[in-house]
C-alpha cells in the first residue's frame, strides 16, 4: 500500500500550463521548494529528504506538488517509492542547484562586507589527498577565522560531477583529472609515490625498488575506479607490466591495515605518512625506474565573476604553492 505523502504524488493532475508563468521573476532567495527538491535528490528517498528539511513527508510532497502546477511540468517520476526525475525535472533541479550556490555565494559577499567572511564551503577530496588538505584547511583559516569547511571523501569522478552540479564548492584532485575548458586548477602539491612493505614481504632490507620488482609482490591497491589506481597502472602499464593485486579496496585505512599484518604490499603518496606516522613493523621504500611524481590541487568551476568562498578557497591554496 502507497503511503500518503506518495499516494498524493500518484494522483497526478496535469498542472496548469507554463505558459501563463513566463513573466514570473524568480524570487531573490531560493524557494523552499526548491530547497526541497535538492534533498530529494540528494537522499532519493521521500521520507529521509523530509527529515532532513524537519518537515513532514506530507509537507515535502505537497510543496513539490506545488512547485509541479507552477512551473507547469511534471518533476517527479511516480511510483509506490522515489523513481528519479523527469527529464523537465532534472532541468529543474539544475537550476535549483545553481540557485542554491548563488545565495550561498550572496551571504558570503554580505559577511565581507560587513568586514568579516562567515559561511560554508563544501570540499570533495580524494583519498589520498585526504592526510593533506588539512594544509589547505589551516591556511584558508588564517585568512578567514570564521569560515566553516564541509570535507567529503569522494573518487575523482563523484568530485568533479558534483562540482559541476554546484554540490560543492570545489575539490582535491590529481592535475591530469581536470580536462575541460569550464574548470580551473591550482597546482598545491607534488605527491611522490612509495611502497609501503609488510614485515613478511622480504624487502625489510632495501631502501628502494624498482616499479618492476614491486609488480612482482603481493599488492593490496586502490580499487580500479579510484584515480590513484589510474595513474599507478599507467605507470605499470608503460613498463609493460600488468600486475594482479591480491586486495583492492577503496579505503587508505583497510590497505595500510593490510600491510600492517605483514604479507601485502602498497603504494601511497609518502605525504599520507609525513603527517599521520607509518604503522609499526613496516617499510618505507622508494620507488625509482622511474621515479615518479603526481600533481594535487584544487579544482572549480570557471565563473565570472568567480564566487566570493571560491575565490578565499583559490587564494588560500596559491598561499600554500607559494610557501
Amino acid at each position: 500500500m502507497l503511503e500518503g505523502p506518495i499516494t498524493r504524488l500518484g494522483q497526478y493532475r496535469r498542472p496548469r500550463a507554463l505558459a501563463a508563468h513566463t513573466e514570473q521573476r524568480p524570487p531573490a532567495m531560493l524557494s523552499r521548494k526548491y530547497r526541497y527538491l535538492i534533498a530529494l535528490a540528494q537522499e532519493r528517498h521521500f521520507g529521509r529528504a523530509a527529515a532532513s528539511c524537519h518537515v513532514s513527508p506530507s509537507t515535502l510532497s505537497a510543496a513539490i506538488r506545488d512547485l509541479e502546477d507552477e512551473l507547469g511540468v511534471a518533476i517527479v517520476e511516480r511510483s509506490q517509492t522515489f523513481a528519479g526525475f523527469t527529464a523537465e525535472g532534472q532541468s529543474v533541479l539544475d537550476y535549483a542547484r545553481r540557485m542554491a550556490s548563488v545565495e550561498a555565494d550572496f551571504r558570503l559577499h554580505l559577511s565581507r562586507q560587513a568586514g568579516d567572511l562567515t559561511g560554508r564551503l563544501r570540499l570533495g577530496v580524494i583519498p589520498t589527498a585526504l592526510t593533506v588538505v588539512a594544509t589547505l584547511s589551516a591556511a584558508l583559516a588564517r585568512s578567514h577565522p570564521h569560515i566553516a569547511i564541509e570535507i567529503l571523501s569522494l573518487n575523482t569522478d563523484a568530485i568533479l560531477r558534483r562540482v559541476h552540479a554546484f554540490e560543492l564548492d570545489g575539490g582535491i584532485v590529481y592535475t591530469e583529472s581536470c580536462g575541460g575548458d569550464d574548470l580551473d586548477f591550482e597546482p598545491i602539491w607534488q605527491e611522490q609515490h612509495v611502497l609501503i612493505a609488510g614485515s613478511k614481504t622480504g624487502v625489510g632490507a632495501m631502501d628502494a625498488i624498482t616499479w618492476a620488482q614491486a609488480a612482482q609482490l603481493p599488492l593490496c591497491l586502490l580499487t580500479p575506479d579510484m584515480q590513484n589506481r589510474k595513474t599507478i597502472d599507467r605507470v605499470f602499464d608503460g613498463l609493460g607490466l600488468h600486475p594482479c593485486p591480491s586486495i583492492e579496496t577503496n579505503s587508505i585505512i583497510s590497505m595500510l591495515v593490510h600491510v600492517a599484518v605483514g604479507s601485502w604490499c602498497c603504494i601511497l603518496p609518502r605525504s599520507v605518512f609525513d603527517v599521520v606516522g607509518a604503522p609499526q613493523n613496516v617499510h618505507i621504500l622508494k620507488l625509482v625506474e622511474p621515479a615518479v611524481a603526481w600533481q594535487t590541487g584544487l579544482v572549480t568551476l570557471t565563473r565570472n565573476p568567480r564566487p566570493v568562498g571560491v575565490e578565499a578557497l583559490i587564494l588560500a591554496a596559491r598561499q600554500l604553492s607559494a610557501d
